[in-house]
């Protein structure tokens, strides 16, 4: 099997802000934050002025399309069909259920970049000062910027934005898996911390229908596409043996199905969306996974990710690898 490189272009951030006037979110806040967000980039960056991209001749260098909906390529590709990529960014939301914040109160929600948007942070440091200044949730809550902390993988952290300065600080943006423990070559624990959505034939996986399969080839898929279309990566991936490996594993766990609803503005209706959480044992031979199973802490797996959606953690020690 071909091996992962050494290293992958991802960074995650925290956002610390303080409330300036009542702000009530959503039970899981993830897809408000991300349509503020959205609305926020494109308002700086979107050169053309047309309501939608379709047509637009500079859609593939835009940075608000390059960041927040990335077109799909042109003809077949080797992995699968899609209407869209995986985008560069995940939104790690407040914890779930922190819905009023009033003023003078911390906020702190993190985000993940991945390859080529990272070098768009100062941007993206702007939009979210501009979404929050306009307003978020219910209220339309307004905040303020106090600073961006990088989060290392072993768990220490960095200041690299105070808005007193203005200047994004120059850090590491790499994550290097560490070797894999020799306790873990055979089993290992996941902690699925929000709702995990996979499909199959077009119908999510319940609890007692999520299989090690399912689960591992779907991050292999989402982690070769965002090396590939993000950092310019092709992992060449061995997806026949992956699957006849993945096929091999069995699994168990404590798992429920947890439901949250967002307001589709697309669609222009309420959705009620769910997945899976809780702990699940993989077991098996877990050496060809290991690398795609630690990346997958930072980059989640399923769909709605970007939303924040589908993050686990691995029951490992406390320190999470090196930093490139």
């Amino acid at each position: 099997m071909t091996p992962l490189p050494s290293s992958l272009a991802i960074a995650r951030y925290h956002f610390d802000w303080e409330v300036e006037t009542p702000m009530r979110l959503p039970e899981y806040a993830g897809s408000a934050l991300r349509g503020v967000f959205g609305a926020a980039l494109r308002r700086i960056a979107c050169l053309s002025g047309e309501p939608t991209c379709t047509g637009c001749g500079i859609v593939n260098t835009c940075p608000w399309s390059m960041i927040f909906e990335a077109p799909p390529p042109a003809g077949r590709h080797a992995v699968q069909h899609f209407a869209r990529i995986p985008n560069p960014y995940i939104i790690e939301p407040p914890a779930w259920g922190k819905r009023l914040f009033y003023p003078g109160e911390r906020l702190t929600f993190g985000m993940v970049l991945v390859g080529r948007a990272l070098v768009q942070l100062p941007l993206i440091i702007l939009a979210w000062q501009r979404a929050l200044a306009r307003g978020v949730g219910h209220d339309n809550g307004t905040a303020h910027l106090l600073g961006v902390r990088q989060i290392l993988p072993d768990g220490s952290e960095q200041v690299i934005y105070d808005p007193e300065v203005g200047v994004v600080m120059e850090h590491a943006r790499a994550v290097t898996p560490t070797a894999m423990p020799a306790a873990e070559a055979e089993q290992i624990t996941l902690h699925l911390l929000t709702p995990l959505r996979i499909q199959r034939e077009g119908k999510p996986l319940g609890p007692g229908r999520l299989t090690p399969r399912d689960f591992l080839l779907t991050l292999a898929r989402r982690i070769s596409l965002l090396a590939e279309f993000h950092a310019g990566l092709h992992l060449g991936l061995d997806f026949p043996e992956l699957t006849a490996r993945s096929e091999a594993m069995t699994a168990h766990g404590s798992l429920g199905w947890r439901d949250w609803t967002r307001w589709s503005g697309r669609q222009q209706q309420e959705m009620t969306l769910g997945g899976v959480t809780g702990r699940w044992t993989l077991r098996g031979d877990l050496t060809p996974f290991w690398s795609l199973l630690y990346l997958g802490q930072w980059l989640h797996v399923g769909k709605n990710a970007t939303f924040g959606l589908g993050k686990y953690e691995l029951n490992q020690p406390k320190s999470k690898g090196a930093v490139a």
